[in-house]
């Protein structure tokens, strides 16, 4: 009886499986095409030739290097103060915990247009001009979210008696962040500077609010779907971003599956 149930839910699991990842598919499907503006499916003939395009198109690399650049200085930011923010409430207690815990992580759960409008808002007012400086801001706003999570949950299994133990033994706070709070965050901290830089790197909504006259990949994307030359080559690169976004995120879920263990035990 079991397994005959189990089969319905298995083909469930498997349409939606398909729903979300056959879109996928087809942007790598279409990549491959000797069309440049058809969608026929199947594609008449598959060719290499776009990548070489691709390659050599001159209004692609400011926008990829713009988006390594705000990806990586937005990650570094939400490290720092994603694992400051961490360490202040897992190790401390004081009136109001939960609803500030609250506020940190809801710009993750808010609507980028929310976020993006509110950031743009906040701009204007203190008169800041657009430019790589409120892209950064404006991706931090949830980058440090996704450190924060990873980061607490592994100070909230950190046991505060090896802190004390390392403090009896005459180690300096130096020392002790060194030696016993690093290891015991290294594999968490990774994982959330993966996530966040993957994060990072894709984000069209909240780039669109805080960059001004700038384009990232993303946004360069979206304005090549509007304005097609070259779908191809728009695949490509879209090809490029995917595997940007899912090789970290892949990496991070790795180290952090097995986070039902002890910590405190060192990496």
């Amino acid at each position: 009886m079991r397994s005959d149930a189990s089969f319905p839910l298995k083909a469930a699991a498997f349409a939606g499986l398909a729903f979300l990842h056959l879109p996928i598919l087809l942007i790598f499907l279409y990549a491959f095409t000797t069309e440049d503006r058809s969608f026929a499916f199947p594609p008449p003939g598959l060719t290499l030739k776009w990548f070489a395009v691709a390659w050599n198109r001159p209004d692609i690399w400011p926008p990829l290097l713009l988006s390594l650049k705000v990806a990586t200085l937005s990650t570094a930011m939400a490290l720092i103060l994603g694992t400051l923010v961490s360490a202040a409430m897992s190790r401390t207690r004081f009136f109001g915990r939960d609803q500030l815990s609250l506020l940190i992580i809801l710009p993750l759960a808010l609507p980028g247009v929310i976020t993006g409008i509110s950031l743009r808002s906040a701009f204007a007012t203190l008169d800041i001009p657009y430019s790589t400086l409120t892209i950064i801001l404006g991706h931090a706003t949830f980058c440090i979210v996704i450190v924060y999570n990873n980061a607490v949950a592994r100070f909230r299994r950190l046991s505060g008696g090896i802190l004390e133990a390392s403090a009896d033994l005459g180690a300096n706070s130096f020392q002790t962040f060194r030696h016993i709070l690093l290891p015991n965050l290294a594999s968490a901290l990774l994982a959330g500077g993966m996530l966040a830089f993957a994060l990072s790197f894709d984000e069209v909504i909240v780039t669109t609010f805080t960059a001004g006259q700038q384009a990232t990949l993303p946004i360069w994307m979206l304005e090549e779907l509007v304005r097609p030359r070259q779908r191809p080559v728009t695949n490509v690169v879209a090809m490029v971003v995917f595997l940007a976004t899912f090789f970290p995120i892949l990496a991070a879920y790795y180290l952090t599956r097995g986070g039902g263990e002890t910590a405190g035990g060192g990496k």
